[in-house]
């Protein structure tokens, strides 16, 4: 069924640099904010823009993030025509197994999309925290008439060098890309969310077939191309809240902004949710000594300690005279009494024993990995 617009995900990240917490999973399935995993914004975002038609490109360790998504029915997207798809890497007799960059995953499913011969593909990460609405980018790709729009977002000019940035002219056209400029000339850092009309996007995968020519990479060969033939491409700028979590620290930041500043990526707006799927526990326990200050603590969750500016996900269990402070515990983990927590991030299943001690005089941020077992006075401080 021809569809305007269909949506591609690519979620087969490892995502090395967040350690422990990507060791059994892929960076789109960590746990984030409680209740959520990282890839619920993006589905989010499709089922909230209209688009009912995606493709999540899965490739390092796909089992909990295919699980999680299922169906696809979380985020209505358990369509007769159209819906969600996981698509796997798969063998062919001309080339491997894996995908071999972002654009090469999009070139290796050219019949999942055209099955729906789109007008337009949406290419998006699986790995970064934000609220869009698509339509509207879709919007500016048309009034523009483009053959690809880039969205922006403008960063403090003394970390422009660590992304790839977009120069445009006053009215957005791009006349040049810049991957990690030392000297950049602009602070339109991209967001790796891209519409490309589907029949230019093909052309360039096809005259790759026959010339040898490489289109791995977004970033790397398919802008600088298109660039390089003066296709028409915009910048589409975007002022909302963005976080790309592929550091540890980002990632704890991340989940910090929900408690600091949670009107920036407002949990509760009604008018664009963050569905997910859920678990069936039992509501959270505050015991007759348990201290709650500001924070979020998910369902199954049983406090008998204190916890400050700190998130719980689902199932974790804080003893009776423990202390939590500005951490991320991740879900089922144990945690007894009199323990002392502060600043750190504790992945699923790790168990704190009765009076250890997880905190530093630094400012590095404690990590504990899965079911690890932290025993009495022992101090954990490593990220």
């Amino acid at each position: 069924m021809k569809q305007e617009m269909l949506a591609m995900i690519l979620a087969g990240g490892q995502g090395s640099r967040l350690g422990v917490f990507t060791k059994r999973i892929a960076k789109p399935a960590v746990s984030f904010g409680g209740k959520y995993r990282i890839i619920d914004f993006v589905l989010s975002n499709c089922s909230n823009s209209g688009i009912d038609t995606v493709g999540v490109l899965t490739q390092y360790r796909p089992m909990i993030l295919n699980s999680h998504i299922g169906m696809g029915s979380h985020w209505d997207l358990d369509r007769m025509n159209g819906g969600v798809y996981i698509l796997q890497p798969y063998m062919s007799e001309k080339e491997g197994h894996w995908f071999n960059g972002t654009a090469n995953a999009i070139y290796k499913n050219m019949n999942f999309i055209d099955d729906y011969d789109p007008e337009y593909v949406l290419i998006l990460s699986g790995d970064h925290i934000y609220k869009m609405d698509y339509s509207k980018m879709l919007e500016f790709h048309k009034e523009k008439n483009a053959k690809a729009t880039i969205a922006v977002i403008e960063v403090p000019w003394d970390e422009a060098n660590r992304f790839g940035i977009m120069n445009a002219t006053e009215d957005r056209k791009i006349y040049e890309f810049e991957e990690k400029p030392k000297e950049p000339k602009s602070n339109l850092a991209s967001m790796g969310v891209y519409i490309f009309n589907w029949k230019t996007l093909k052309e360039y995968f096809l005259r790759g077939g026959k010339t040898g020519e490489c289109f791995d990479d977004f970033g790397h060969d398919v802008i600088p191309a298109m660039l390089k033939d003066n296709q028409e491409m915009y910048a589409y700028s975007f002022n909302g809240y963005w976080r790309d979590v592929g550091t540890i620290q980002s990632l704890w930041e991340a989940n910090m902004d929900l408690i600091k500043t949670p009107e920036a990526i407002d949990l509760s707006d009604s008018n664009w949710k963050i569905y997910t799927n859920t678990m069936d526990l039992p509501p959270q326990y505050i015991g007759e000594h348990g201290r709650v200050k500001e924070s979020l603590i998910a369902d199954g969750c049983s406090v008998l300690g204190s916890i400050e500016n700190t998130v719980l996900s689902h199932k974790v269990e804080i003893g009776e005279g423990s202390i939590v402070k500005d951490s991320v515990i991740m879900p089922n983990v144990t945690i007894g009494k009199n323990v002392l927590i502060e600043k750190a991030m504790i992945a699923e299943g790790a168990v704190i024993e009765d009076n250890a001690v997880i905190k530093n005089n630094t400012d590095e941020i404690n990590v504990v990995s899965e079911y690890e077992i932290i025993h009495a006075k022992k101090v954990k401080a490593e990220a």
